[in-house]
């Protein structure tokens, strides 16, 4: 992070910066750590360190240095302690700004402090990072900018889902956008990150924790790991104790908060160093569960109901089974009512998979119910051996056989009926040293019964939960592979179990094996890595994704349990991905290392281009090395020699930051070669020779244009110019100007100090002096010859014809009588101008005052009267021109009302009106009248006529047996005068009004319908009432009106309800239910599906189940 102190920085001064960054290190613990960085910056920066969780100033502990060869500030931890693991910073600071830096520090500990804290984690990680920019908030009119974060890393079937969270119900238009900026943010995730994939928004899971995750493989396994709430940084850990925790298995992260609270809301981010991977929403709304979720049973093939009720809308909630969130889709049908209180979870055909725990989570707060499936057929015979005890009577036959009522059936069937298995073994595949496990159910929970192996069974465990028996095998080994049995009252049920020994590695020696191996050239560099696993092993090496097979340079050695792989005289080109791979019959698994060969860099790049060759310096620069020999390029060695000489002088080293040098020591005319070599920690590279570079000579510019006068005035005269065409082979470093006072013969320094732009202001003139100017340009050899001098000049204000500067000054005002009148008016000339006032062509009154300024000029009257209404005219004149402007002022007050309103003619839908002629009527000729009416079906005064210069009007559109009164006013400028109202009436009859409202029913209500299995079904009836009812369709209860299954619909009365495809799941009750305001009514019938059927034999009967009976058929 880059901090700058100042808005605009001088000219070649730069902020702080890291040209390496200080990276994280994992130690020994007792060993030394080192972190190095290396940074710029002009001024040369500073350079402090910290910590996050201590300070570093303890000089036995830790020791800061810089390194003058390498060019690098390091930070020493003399002796590696386990309370040191913590992130450390690094601090550049200069007087323009400051960077700041991180970087981790593992401690792996070792001897008996590891073995007492075996099963322990080593390290607890706290990322403690720099506040991130915070999102703009929303403007109105314009998209969320939160919205736009959450969609660039959500799937496209969540899409919909966030849009209508932030209430946009089409978001078609915004993919355009949305790609261009998943595209960028693609390319800054590409820097840190190889792989990101399964990208799941926060949720809060049945077990109280908020999680979201996804699936992450870094570039680089020490990249930093950032979260921040609202733009904050939130420091996590890898406990799941602590509030915020990540968990890491393989590529997958996991971020979870504990007991998440309403102050622990907000827009979360988690960044990888700089570039941001997810961005997730956490809302707690303030809801409460009116109607929890309820424990439900359902047979098999049926669908089953959760439903609860919010206390507060909701547009969604997170249905849950155990740790897994609900989809709709074809297995879960989740609805929401219009209201968003009522929200239904629907499973689809049951089955004995679906059994176990609910959640509807609203926010933070859970409701758990539990499902439990039962089979059709096991039911049944659950329910005779329960309930049935006797047959009493046959009440009706049909083609089957005797139907029977299920209350009337008496059998005797506990000598039929044994216990079966609800779900029996199945085979089981587990790895060696992993747990197993088989189980089954059986319809009854107090049966019991023994498992069989064909082999001996020991060092297992057998665990009996009600009608459910588990047999648990903690570590497998190979010889537990085998058939398993378990009987139970003559039934039995059998599995295999298979073993598998994949490959294995253990994950210390991975840990020695992934470090990079550093060696430097011509050294040999070695990797021993011991696996297990089951016989036999394919053992295959790779670099680059090449095999290695053995030859001179390649040793592999391979046992039982270990493989080793040496690399003989390795050169800087064998450097890169080293790979292992070990495969058998069970699976394959890898391990990755890497391969640094260090050797002095390759010579410096060419050409040696030159920047500028001058009389006493000659400039040029180069490029760095193609291979940099694995370590930073710390300085370059310049080495000269004169053309004509055999002698080679050495110049010095320059930093290795900058492929530039500037040789000051030259003579004018002489030529040079340069060799350039680059130095690294492991060496010296061969040289780069350059052309032949000579020296500048003395060589002066040519002359710049004559100045340009850009504008003059009495004390400042602005002057620019162009630059010469010939600038004398070097770069030109400032101007020289000078002036001419017109009746004098020298010349005078304009400016006091040499300018470097091509424009100047020449302030030091005399007022109405005539002046010329002329410019010299400046190079390294010196001034060259001034150009022409400028056409004369004189130091004055320009001349400007009088002209008036507010475009929206008013021409009309209107004052009340008595109040002041003030008229600013602003106008521009040069010189200054004079200013005369006139009213309706004569000086004005003396009691109005003038008062005039170089920029305007006011027209005040302290208290105004009626005569002082007119035309103002005010005339602004210099010797360039002049120009007026007319303002009028109506002095006025309310005006007086009219006189009493008269009936003048009254003929069938017309009323003529007159009126008396208000007082202000001859002292003022804009007065005018305004007439309004009243009737009594209305209540409310309307305009009928305006702008009236006469005392009378015709009023139409009059309908005869209404009452209407009418009312006159007199306006003016001011306003409107009070009314003046008419003294007569015209009466209306009083009207009866009807009420035809009425409370709802039914014309034609349900009636009952029996419809096959896999046709369609219409249920209809015809309500009335008004206001309209409101129809409310019900099935067993349980509202259809949000059902999608259902088709219905309600015309001019007719309520309808179509079922598409009949099914067994449809039979039952409907009900109707209508209301208004007035009161409520309700019809319901029944709805019987034809061809349900189920069948049950025993030794010597039959039973057949159809719809609601039972029948059974005897055989002697």
């Amino acid at each position: 992070m880059i901090t700058q102190y100042v808005e605009e920085l001088p000219a070649g001064k730069t902020t702080p910066d890291f040209t390496r960054k200080p990276m994280s290190v994992t130690a020994q613990e007792g060993k030394k750590g080192f972190f190095k960085a290396m940074v710029s910056g002009e001024p040369a920066p500073t350079v402090t360190w910290g910590r996050n969780m201590g300070e570093v100033d303890d000089p036995q502990i830790y020791k800061a240095r810089y390194d003058e060869r390498a060019q690098e500030h390091i930070l020493e931890i003399l002796k590696i302690k386990p309370d040191q693991a913590d992130t450390y910073k690094c601090f550049a600071t200069n007087e323009y700004g400051m960077a700041v830096c991180t970087a981790a520090l593992k401690v792996i500990e070792v001897g008996l402090k590891k073995k007492a804290q075996a099963g322990m984690k080593l390290e607890l990680e706290v990322c403690c990072c720099h506040q991130k920019k915070k999102l703009p908030p929303k403007k109105d009119g314009e998209i969320d900018p939160k919205l736009l974060e959450l969609l660039i890393n959500a799937p496209k079937k969540d899409y919909e889902k966030i849009c209508a969270d932030f209430g946009v119900f089409d978001f078609r238009w915004l993919l355009k956008r949305l790609n261009q900026l998943k595209k960028e943010r693609a390319d800054e995730q590409a820097k840190v990150v190889e792989q990101l994939e399964n990208v799941k928004q926060i949720e809060v899971k049945p077990n109280g924790r908020a999680e979201f995750s996804l699936d992450m493989k870094l570039q680089d396994p020490n990249s930093a790991i950032n979260l921040y709430k609202d733009g904050e940084p939130v420091p996590y850990g890898d406990d799941e104790n602590s509030k915020h925790s990540l968990k890491k298995t393989g590529t997958k992260y996991v971020f979870s908060i504990k007991d998440p609270q309403p102050e622990d809301a907000g827009f979360y981010q988690l960044d990888v160093e700089e570039a941001n991977v997810l961005a997730t929403d956490f809302q707690v709304p303030d809801v409460d569960f009116i109607a929890k979720i309820k424990d439900v049973k359902a047979f098999e093939s049926e669908d089953a109901i959760f439903q609860c009720v919010l206390s507060s809308p909701l547009n969604r909630i997170t249905w849950s089974k155990e740790d897994s969130s609900l989809e709709h889709g074809d297995k879960y049908e989740i609805t929401v009512s219009e209201d968003k209180l009522i929200h239904t979870l629907r499973v689809k055909d049951c089955k004995m998979a679906d059994d176990g725990a609910y959640y509807a989570i609203a926010g933070i707060t859970t409701s758990s119910a539990s499902l439990k499936v039962e089979g059709r057929i096991s039911s049944l015979f659950m329910y005779i051996n329960k309930n049935l005890k006797k047959i009493d009577s046959v009440i009706a036959k049909d083609s089957l056989g005797p139907i029977l009522h299920p209350a009337q059936l008496t059998l005797y069937t506990d000598a039929y009926c044994g216990v079966q298995f609800v779900s029996g073994l199945s085979d089981t595949v587990a790895n060696v040293g992993e747990r197993a496990e088989l189980s089954c159910k059986l319809s009854s929970e107090t049966s019991e019964g023994r498992w069989y192996k064909d082999g001996k069974l020991d060092g297992v465990t057998i665990i009996k939960d009600g009608a459910c028996h588990r047999l648990i095998i903690d570590c497998c080994k190979k010889d537990d592979a085998a058939v398993y049995r378990f009987e139970a009252e003559g039934r039995k049920s059998e599995a295999t179990l298979h073993i598998q020994d994949p490959p294995k590695i253990d994950a210390d020696a991975l840990g020695k094996f992934t470090k990079p191996v550093i060696i430097k050239a011509g050294e040999n560099a070695e990797w021993k890595l011991p696996f297990s696993g089951g016989a036999p092993m394919n053992i295959q090496w790779y670099k680059d994704d090449d095999e290695l097979l053995p030859a001179l340079n390649v040793k592999i050695e391979t046992s039982a349990t270990e493989s080793k792989l040496r690399l003989v005289k390795c050169q800087r080109k064998d450097g890169g991905e080293v790979k292992i791979k070990i495969k058998n019959e069970f699976g394959t698994t890898e391990a990755i290392s890497k391969l640094i060969v260090l050797d002095k860099p390759t010579p410096p790049q060419g050409p040696v281009d030159i920047i500028e060759s001058a009389v006493t310096s000659v400039e040029f620069k180069w490029k760095p090395p193609k291979d940099d020999g694995g370590c930073p390029v710390t300085n370059y060695i310049i080495d000269r020699q004169q053309v004509g000489r055999n002698k080679w002088s050495n110049l010095g080293e320059i930093p290795g930051n900058n492929p530039s040098y500037k040789d000051s020591d030259v003579n004018p005319g002489r030529r040079y070669c340069y060799r350039i070599r680059a130095k690294n920690s492991e060496g010296i590279s061969d040289y780069l020779q350059s052309e032949d570079i000579p020296a500048g000579v003395l060589r002066y510019p040519g002359s710049p244009t004559a100045p340009k006068v850009v504008s003059a005035f009495k004390d400042c005269i602005n002057l620019t110019w162009c630059p010469p065409c010939d600038t004398g082979g070097t770069k030109i470093v400032g101007y020289n100007l000078e002036k001419n006072k017109k009746g004098t013969n020298y010349w005078t320094a304009g400016n006091y100090q040499i300018t470097k732009y091509i424009k100047f202001a020449v302030k030091d003139v005399i007022e109405g002096a005539a002046y010329e100017f002329r410019v010299s340009a400046i190079n390294l050899s010196g001034a060259g010859h001034p150009s022409l001098p400028c056409d004369t000049v004189n130091a004055r204000d320009p001349m400007i014809k009088p002209k008036f500067k507010d475009r929206k000054m008013k021409t009309f005002v209107v004052v009340r009588s008595g109040n002041t009148v003030r008229l600013n008016i602003n106008f521009e000339a040069s010189p200054v101008p004079q200013i005369s006032w006139i009213k309706d062509g004569i000086p004005v009154p003396k009691h109005v005052t003038i008062t005039n300024s170089d920029k305007g000029s006011q027209l005040l009257i302290p208290t105004s009267e009626r005569s002082d209404s007119g035309i103002y005219t005010i005339t602004v004149k210099n010797i360039v021109g002049q120009a007026s402007i007319n303002v009028e002022i109506r002095v006025t007050d309310d005006p007086k009302p009219p006189g009493p309103v008269e009936l003048e003619q009254n003929i069938p839908g017309t009323v003529t009106l007159s009126w008396t002629p208000s007082p202000d009527e001859k002292r003022d000729d804009r007065l005018h009248y305004m007439v309004s009416k009243r009737d009594s079906f209305k209540h409310t005064w309307r305009t009928v006529a305006d702008n009236l210069f006469n005392n009378k009007f015709t009023v139409i559109n009059i309908l005869p047996g209404r009452e209407y009164n009418f009312r006159v006013f007199a306006k003016n400028d001011m306003g409107p005068s009070p009314p003046s109202e008419s003294p007569f009436k015209v009466n209306m009859p009083e009207t009866k009004s009807y009420d035809f409202q009425s409370p709802p029913s039914f014309i034609v209500p349900l009636k009952r319908r029996t419809a096959p299995q896999g046709y369609e079904c219409y249920i209809s009836c015809a309500v009335k009432g008004d206001p309209a009812p409101r129809v409310t369709w019900y099935r067993n209860n349980i509202s259809l009106n949000t059902n999608t299954n259902y088709l219905i619909t309600n015309v001019c009365g007719v309520c309808s309800l179509l079922i598409l495809r009949v099914g067994p799941t449809d039979d039952g009750e409907y009900k109707v239910v209508i209301e208004n305001k007035l009161g409520t009514s309700e019809s319901s019938m029944t709805l019987n599906v034809r061809g349900i059927n189920t069948c049950i034999r025993f030794k010597n009967c039959t039973f057949f189940h159809k719809e609601k009976y039972l029948s059974v058929h005897y055989s002697m």
